[in-house]
């Protein structure tokens, strides 16, 4: 069983030194609102099968620490598609909620990929959002079943409401069932819904079982160090986009047996054996073995590997996060930004 790949994307042209735009830097409210979540699906996509086929490229994720209490991670990546090289630098410091700020921020450089010539910084929280929720988009449009009408959303923090308008491109949801500890984020999480997609009946439940049993797709957004997803709630069919968890092999949002009983996707295989809680410690938990990390999703979008193989199957898509897909989401930001006038120019060379 496959699915469709979405429109293919123009390749971007490079421009040349003599009358190339300015800089520009894109604060967090200049991007908001410039981008479709089916241009972003499409996009991210396209990615993935240009990753797969060679015309993209993906450093392996490195990361700088003094201690466990901030990691600084740079994510880098060159698209010949997007005419692009980019770098973004994720700051994951959990502390920072104890004093009221985000655990993680980021701030996107974006580069000429023939000449090397600066053409964007941009604040990466959007950014991340949106490449976060795409790919769960693509693997759910190439992984779960062609029924899909229930999402279920294991946290409703700031990506679940991507999440829904993400997955609402690639399956025709009626249904949104989500969890959450927190009354202000699920009121937060309501709204959002019902202004986005008021077709969509919005449901809270009192467990994360309950977002998972009845569900044909399932995504975990949590930060979590402890498993609040069990395997032993899977039901034959079900999709689960596993991408809460930040880069870090202590950290994990399901337990071992629900790598066990699913047919596993990553979007890295060298970032999913280096820095996935979730694929590490069932590993360690002797669960699976390391060979249950090896189908990359560019390889099933490329037409290299099947998607879903029959209705009964349990899939499952491990995330931790590809440059790649924040260098492919600046391009549309930037050409979105420089058509509608927004951002500050700047010339980094005067």
């Amino acid at each position: 069983m496959t699915a469709a790949r979405g429109p293919s994307l123009p390749s971007f042209t490079s421009r040349p030194i003599p009358g190339a735009p300015v800089p520009l830097v894109l604060t967090r409210s200049d991007l908001a609102g410039l981008v479709t979540p089916a241009a972003v699906v499409d996009a991210v996509e396209q990615a993935f099968a240009d990753l797969a086929e060679g015309s993209a490229s993906q450093a392996p994720l490195a990361v700088a620490a003094v201690d466990d209490a901030a990691h600084f991670l740079p994510m880098t990546a060159v698209s010949r598609r997007a005419g692009l090289a980019g770098s973004k630098l994720l700051a994951d410091i959990p502390a920072n909620r104890d004093r009221g700020l985000p655990a993680q921020r980021s701030v996107l450089v974006l580069a000429d990929a023939d000449d090397g010539a600066p053409v964007a910084v941009l604040d990466g929280g959007l950014p991340t959002r949106l490449r976060t929720a795409a790919a769960s988009a693509v693997a759910t449009r190439w992984l779960a079943p062609p029924s899909a009408r229930v999402l279920g959303l294991v946290g409703a923090g700031g990506l679940a409401l991507e999440h829904v308008s993400a997955v609402a491109t690639v399956r025709p949801l009626e249904q949104v069932l989500f969890w959450t500890r927190s009354d202000a984020t699920a009121a937060t999480f309501v709204d959002g819904v019902g202004a986005r997609h008021p077709e969509i009946k919005v449901t809270r439940v009192d467990s994360p079982a309950g977002a998972v049993e009845p569900a044909d797709v399932v995504c975990t957004l949590t930060p979590s160090r402890e498993p609040v997803v069990r395997g032993e709630w899977f039901h034959p069919g079900l999709h689960v986009n596993v991408v809460g968890a930040p880069p870090r092999p202590d950290h994990r949002e399901v337990d071992g047996e629900a790598m066990a009983r699913s047919r596993v996707v990553v979007d890295s295989v060298s970032t999913a054996l280096g820095e996935s809680g979730d694929a590490l410690l069932a590993i360690a938990d002797g669960a699976v073995d390391r060979s249950a990390f090896g189908l990359e999703l560019g390889a099933v979008v490329a037409g290299l590997a099947p998607g879903r193989r029959h209705a009964e199957e349990i899939t499952l898509f491990n995330s931790v996060g590809l440059g790649l897909l924040d260098v492919v989401i600046g391009r549309l930001l930037v050409d979105a930004a420089r058509a509608a006038g927004r951002g500050l120019s700047v010339e980094l060379s005067a």
